[in-house]
């Protein structure tokens, strides 16, 4: 609202009280006329006190509150992102992190989801966001303790939590393996060059293995050379687990690329159980002709035994055919593309993917054997499921398998999320305790998707994340008595929601 002085032909000038607060100007009160000048000037004055009577406010000093802003400013002493300490510290502690005898710990792992980046610009992340003062070399002679004291401790932790949120007893681990590459040409002692799940076959690597319980939980970690076989590094993980935490029996869940008669044979000496992806395709012809005779429809399954403890159970599912039809016919494409850019010879017909499909015509040319890309219709929808445990049924068995998903989303969040890689590290020791930081991160991560999972949140935990890193805190110093007053600003409806969601304030 406003006082207008409305000038009429008369010579009498009008004072109102405008508002314009709909877009249009509507006279809310008259407050009189007049022709002398003194008269008008009181007139508007009563004008203001009768808005100011209505609005229920004193009038403002605006240069006065200008000046005292200025002086507020200027005695800023810190602004500091505090909501990730308010959210991800808290989940830190609860899961017991806090016991890890180090000031570095906690933020190295913070900072690992908040931040991810290399170890020098973690310290200078911390100094600028956080006002926490660590030098970079602090930081490696701490990774020196952390791989030769505590690494240990960190997945003992992890355990304790995990078997306390679970509620019983971990008896049934999935295990996987993945690799991570470094930009270095040189081989050494523990990256060596292999089979790269990231493509770069050309780079030296290690590998990774993780053994996760059900809900995708992170319980153990080994690192091994890049060169060695994946199915070789599985049993060491596991038994190494099962001597640890003194484990009777164990049901042990993997995908086929980690098995092969060996492994299947001393799972079977030392008592595991296990639930494996069955490569089908690979049995013998008496096996492979029961498949086919089954004729499965959708989400059917049939078991058949390939020996008195072990069962092989076949699922079909019509969207599996639908993607295993789309995974040929891409496959079938990118080798028409090889075969007419001239790119394909007799060396590259192979067993390995969909080159079983490349044949020979005379001596000099590489071609498809449509017949045989044809013929592999009938395994589309299939899949195969070797197991040894006789009191799971067969929907137990597949219902347990599915849980692997689980262990590909850690890799997915530990090399996306969480940025596990770029290894800025050379030292073996000090690889392992970046790998440890990752596995610490990732475990408060998941602990912080639980809750939000059990609070029915809106949000995911990437979202979360998110918002609690636009939640800053403010200090101000107070010359004339020494104090320091703070206060954490919270001004949006997400960063609202966040803070009661987990009471952070």
């Amino acid at each position: 609202m406003f006082v207008r002085k409305k000038y009429n032909p008369s010579g009498v000038t009008s004072v109102q009280v405008i508002d314009k607060s709909t877009g249009k100007y509507v006279v809310k009160k008259t407050i009189g006329s007049s022709k002398d000048e003194n008269e008008v000037n009181q007139l508007v004055s009563e004008g203001y006190q009768w808005i100011q009577k209505q609005i229920g406010q004193e009038a403002i000093d605006f240069t006065n509150h200008y000046k005292q802003a200025q002086v507020f400013l200027d005695q800023i002493s810190e602004i500091t992102i505090s909501g990730v300490e308010l959210l991800l510290g808290r989940i830190y502690n609860e899961i017991g992190f806090d016991q890890i005898d180090s000031p570095l710990f906690k933020p190295l792992v913070l900072s690992r989801i908040e931040s991810p980046s290399s170890k020098l610009k973690t310290t200078d992340y911390l100094f600028k966001y956080h006002s926490m003062r660590i030098d970079v070399e602090a930081i490696y002679r701490y990774m020196d303790k952390l791989y030769n004291k505590q690494k240990e401790k960190v997945q003992q932790i992890s355990y304790n939590h995990t078997r306390e949120i679970l509620g019983e007893d971990i008896s049934m681990v999935f295990y996987d393996v993945t690799t991570l590459y470094f930009e270095i040409e040189k081989e050494d002692e523990l990256r060596k060059n292999g089979f790269s799940k990231d493509g770069k076959h050309q780079h030296p690597q290690i590998v990774l293995g993780l053994l996760v319980s059900v809900g995708g939980y992170p319980l153990a970690y080994e690192i091994f050379e890049g060169n060695k076989y994946e199915g070789n590094t599985m049993l060491p993980i596991i038994e190494a687990f099962k001597r640890k935490y003194k484990f009777k029996n164990l049901t042990v869940v993997a995908d086929s690329g980690l098995i092969n008669n060996e492994n299947i044979k001393s799972l079977e000496e030392r008592g595991y159980k296990y639930i494996l992806g069955a490569r089908i395709k690979n049995q013998p012809v008496n096996i492979t002709k029961q498949i086919h005779s089954f004729n499965l429809n959708e989400g059917e399954s049939k078991v058949i035994w390939k020996d008195v403890n072990t069962a092989l159970i076949i699922n079909y599912s019509s969207k599996r055919a639908r993607k295993d039809l789309s995974n040929r016919q891409r496959g079938l494409k990118r080798l028409e593309k090889q075969i007419a850019s001239g790119k394909l010879t007799k060396s590259n017909i192979n067993k390995r993917g969909y080159n079983k499909y490349l044949k020979m015509e005379g001596q000099m040319k590489v071609s498809i054997d449509k017949e045989k890309f044809e013929s592999d219709d009938k395994w589309d929808g299939l899949k195969g499921y070797q197991t040894n445990h006789k009191s799971l049924s067969k929907e137990e068995v597949i219902e347990n398998y599915q849980h692997l998903w689980r262990i590909e989303k850690a890799f997915r969040i530990s090399k996306h999320d969480l940025k596990i890689r770029p290894i800025y590290h050379r030292l073996e020791k000090r690889i392992e305790a970046h790998i440890c930081l990752c596995f610490a991160a990732y475990k408060v991560y998941k602990e912080l998707e639980r809750q939000l999972n059990v609070k029915e949140a809106t949000i995911s935990a990437e979202k979360a994340i998110n918002i609690a890193k636009t939640i800053y805190n403010i200090k101000v110093n107070i010359p004339e008595t020494n104090q320091v007053v703070e206060k954490t600003i919270i001004t949006n409806e997400e960063q609202k929601y966040l803070t009661e969601l987990f009471k952070l304030i």
